[in-house]
């Protein structure tokens, strides 16, 4: 998917072809969804080669997901472009949702999965404590300046500090996003937690609010001064 992935299994009894199921899964999410590789069925519905009765399953449920989430957002998320339907923002996250999703259904209760920084934490890790995430610092990527800890919790982080200016506004086509340098939202799982980490990361200062008016959510931001805020309930995934 263009990006790293990690699954630790602290189940005893997983075995090689649990992860090899896993990491097929992302080969495959990766092989329809990607938007660099000519022979995606993105690529290929971008192209106007497929017509709309001939997408796949997953193509239609994840264009039925972004409209639901273009509308639960008042607009700030959207896979339109103005050329083209980039889903990017959605995808990861479902597909790590869904990853999880197969390890629950091989018997699996603690595990980690994170792709690119977005993670899904399930049951306890190897210490049989709550998983331990860190944000980094978006001017620094090699300092940690909050670590959470997590069970049974999405969190995902939106910024430009990893992948330089990547969101934009989409109800002001072209304006890029200067107040806001990063966003981390922890949610009930990833894939809520990826889709409004990208809506309100799109909002700008506003974003946080969004998040905080927003059930099941938290979050945690810090804008180009370096100044961070919260919302209310996020303190208590902090670890002491």
């Amino acid at each position: 998917m263009g990006m790293p992935i990690t699954v630790e299994i602290t189940d005893g009894f997983a075995v090689e072809k649990d992860f090899e199921k896993i990491f097929s899964y992302f080969e495959y999410i990766d092989e329809k969804f990607s938007t660099y590789k000519n022979t995606s069925e993105i690529t290929r519905i971008n192209k106007r080669l497929v017509d709309k009765k001939e997408w796949s399953a997953e193509m239609k449920e994840v264009f039925d997901l972004s409209e639901k989430t273009k509308r639960e957002t008042g607009g700030y998320f959207d896979i339109w472009n103005g050329n083209n339907y980039d889903p990017s923002g959605l995808v990861k996250g479902w597909a790590i949702y869904n990853a999880a999703k197969i390890l629950e259904s091989s018997g699996f209760s603690n595990f980690y999965i994170n792709a690119g920084g977005d993670i899904q934490a399930r049951g306890k890790n190897a210490e049989g404590k709550d998983w331990v995430i860190g944000i980094k610092n978006p001017f620094n990527s090699q300092e940690i300046i909050k670590t959470l800890r997590l069970k049974n919790k999405g969190v995902a982080t939106s910024g430009t500090y990893i992948r330089g200016q990547h969101i934009y506004n989409p109800n002001h086509k072209g304006e890029s996003l200067t107040d806001v340098v990063s966003l981390t939202v922890v949610g009930p799982n990833i894939y809520e937690a990826d889709r409004f980490a990208t809506a309100a990361f799109a909002m700008g200062k506003e974003g946080i609010s969004f998040i905080e008016k927003t059930g099941g959510l938290e979050g945690y931001a810090v804008d180009k001064n370096g100044i961070a805020a919260m919302t209310s309930g996020f303190e208590k995934y902090v670890n002491a």
